[in-house]
This record gives structure tokens, sequence and C-alpha cells, in this order.
């Protein structure tokens, strides 16, 4: 028996939703299962060759070995030149810096912002990071509450007085992981004008903006009148260009808030690898074609899923956007966990259990959109055959 004493932080850890899943799904192969994974969102898409082939071509310079130190000249332009086209955003060179992924960002971030005892406000439900960042600097995540009735757009006039004066910032994600909803101008508007009022940093995780369906248009929050003046942005490679091994990801905006992150990180590393600067740049830069059909991809395969899934019985309604489909538990079921390991063990389709990402999430799943359109004809099959519904 170990005589260590640990951090009371690391005892709030233990084995993550998807490693418990992991264990069943080797199981359930071993027994020569046929395994339908729907549980972890990495793309099955390739990145693009342009892509590789820039990162490929500066990893074969021994110079590009020595700490960058800085985001260089020519990826800055990139973004800026990508922000101007794609959002109709003007940034400068002191309001954008990388960040390796999106994950350690939100991580890092209440480093930059909070001390302890400070106030958060986080999305519920939501992705876990949102909430385990601040936790991890011993700030308070408060949530606000994301119903279906409202669109799972939060009602910011329901957030007290008190706790929004409080808070530090307010972490808002559009369209939103797990819960597949998009959020509109109005939306945007409101959200700049209510953080004004209460003097509240935004942080808008903008990961999915080229992941949205039924005509919607992905837009940054950085589009709207003052938002740059109030908050800063999150946008991933890892979903668009099929980068989520190389942890790539950007902050932009307020520049006041950008220097302080850019200090705090600095702490931790010595600036991004340079292949993957130039593979950004190169992403950025290039063709956008393949992220468009991507796009169509996606929705053909949740328009397959949640219609295969109607037809048996289960209803569950076609997401807004992200690579994700949020469903209703079946019926006769509410323990989202528990559901969850009787479905992959009756007939091999492995989601996620809602409850995964807060207190409102129990009662779903969340399904990726990671199979093409006949494995996910076969995985609804599987789900009729086996008679859980």
């Amino acid at each position: 028996m170990s005589h260590f004493t640990f951090s009371h932080r690391s005892m709030k850890f233990q084995a993550g939703i998807f490693a418990i899943l992991d264990e069943k799904k080797r199981q359930l192969q071993k027994e020569g299962r046929t395994i339908y994974n729907l549980s972890v969102g990495t793309p099955d898409f390739p990145t693009p060759p342009h892509v590789t082939q820039a990162v490929s071509e500066a990893a074969k310079d021994p110079v590009n070995y020595k700490y960058s130190l800085t985001d260089r000249p020519f990826l800055l332009d990139a973004v800026k030149g990508f922000y101007q086209r794609r959002f109709s955003v003007e940034l400068e060179d002191d309001e954008i810096m990388t960040i390796s992924g999106s994950q350690e960002g939100m991580a890092h971030i209440a480093l930059a912002l909070c001390d302890p005892g400070d106030i958060v406000l986080v999305p519920n439900p939501g992705y876990p990071i949102f909430s385990i960042g601040p936790q991890l600097c011993a700030a308070i995540a408060e949530t606000y509450d994301l119903l279906p009735d409202k669109g799972y757009l939060p009602d910011l006039e329901a957030i007290p007085d008190d706790i929004a004066d409080r808070a530090k910032y307010i972490l808002v994600s559009y369209p939103l992981n797990p819960v597949c909803a998009a959020a509109d101008d109005e939306f945007y508007i409101h959200l700049i004008e209510w953080a004004v009022k209460h003097d509240i940093i935004v942080i808008h995780d903008n990961a999915y903006s080229d992941i949205i369906y039924g005509g919607r248009i992905g837009k940054s929050f950085l589009s709207y009148p003052g938002a740059k003046q109030i908050g800063v942005e999150f946008y991933s490679l890892s979903k668009s260009y099929n980068m989520t091994g190389a942890r790539t990801s950007l902050v932009v905006g307020n520049r006041d808030i950008v220097k302080v992150f850019r200090d705090v990180r600095s702490q931790f590393d010595y600036g991004m690898f340079l292949p993957l600067q130039y593979g950004i740049a190169a992403a950025l830069n290039g063709p956008q074609d393949s992220v468009r059909k991507q796009c169509a991809d996606y929705e053909e395969r949740m328009k397959t899923l949640c219609g295969s899934l109607r037809r048996i019985g289960w209803d569950v309604p076609d997401s807004e956007g992200t690579m994700f489909v949020w469903a209703p538990l079946p019926s006769g079921y509410s323990d989202s966990t528990a559901f969850t390991m009787e479905l992959m063990e009756k007939s091999g389709v492995i989601v996620t259990p809602g409850a995964s990402f807060g207190t409102l999430g129990e009662g779903y799943v969340r399904m990726a959109l990671v199979l093409p359109p006949e494995k996910m004809k076969a995985a609804a099959e599987a789900i009729r055959l086996s008679n859980i519904l």
C-alpha cells in the first residue's frame, strides 16, 4: 500500500468514462462482437494533403527543431487573412496567439484570468474541461442551465446579478458539444450587452463553426460589434481540418487578454513546434473545398443516423451543428450510464452517457458522427435487433 499523499485537486479525477467504455469495448471485441463506436469525437476523414505536405517539408529542416518562442509572421498573416475572408473580422498581430489545442487552452486560461475563489460561469450541460479548467486553479465554476425548451441557449437574465457581477468570465460555445445546438445573431448581440453591463469577460469556444447544418452559417463571436472589447475566441483546427493529434488551436480577440494569457503560457512551453505553425498556415491559406465537403458529409451521416433511429422508434432530433447527435433516452430509461452499458452489451453500439457533461445531461446520450452512412444504418439495425427499445 502506497504511503504517498497527493493533492486534493487530483482526488477529483477518476478514470474517465471514455476509459471505462474502451475497456468494455475490448472485452466485446475479444468475444468477436461487431462494434459500432460512436463515443469518441475523433474525425475519420483525412487531413488535407496540402497540410500534411507543409508539415512534412518543414519537418525535414533541422532549423525547425529549435524553440520557436513566438508565432512567426507567416502564421500571423495566415490567421489575419483567414479571419478576414471567413468571418469578415480584422485582427492585428497582438490579438493572435497559438495554443496546443483548445482543451489545454481552456485548462490554462483560468490561470491567467482568475485567483483562487473567483467565479466563472460555464454551461450545464457542457464539455467537461469548461468546468475542470477553473477548478484546477481553485476558481469556482458556477453553472448556467441550458434547457431544450430554450433551444439550449442560456437565459442570461436568470443568472443572479450578484453572481454575474462577481464572475471573471463566462464561457460560451456554439455550435455546442454535446447538445448540438447553434446560436443566432440575436443571442450574441444580447450576450455582449450583458457582458458589458456586468463587466465580465466572454470566452467563446468556436470549435464547430465549420460543422453546422440546415443552411446555417457558422460565424465568429468576434464578428459582432463590441466583442473584441470584452472577449476572446478559441478557434480549433482539430475538427475542421482533421488535425486532432496535432493540437493546433488559436486564441484571438482582446489584446490585453491575449497578452496576459501569452505571458502565462510562456511558463509552460517555448512556442508551438515550427512544422505545426507551417501546417496551420497551409490549412488557413489553402483551398477550403474539403472543409465544406466534409460538413456536407457530416450532415448526411447525421440525417442518416437520426432518421434511422426515428424509424425504429427512438425519437432522436436532428443536430443543428457539431459532429455529434444528442439523443434523449428511450422511454423506460432514466440513467444514461446504465443505458449506455446495456446498449453496448446488447447491440455493440457505443455512445457516451449524457451525465458525463453535467447534471442536466442526465437523460441523454451523445453519439459521434464518425462512421459512414451505411455503418450508421447498420448501427441502428443492431439497436433494433437488440430489442432494447
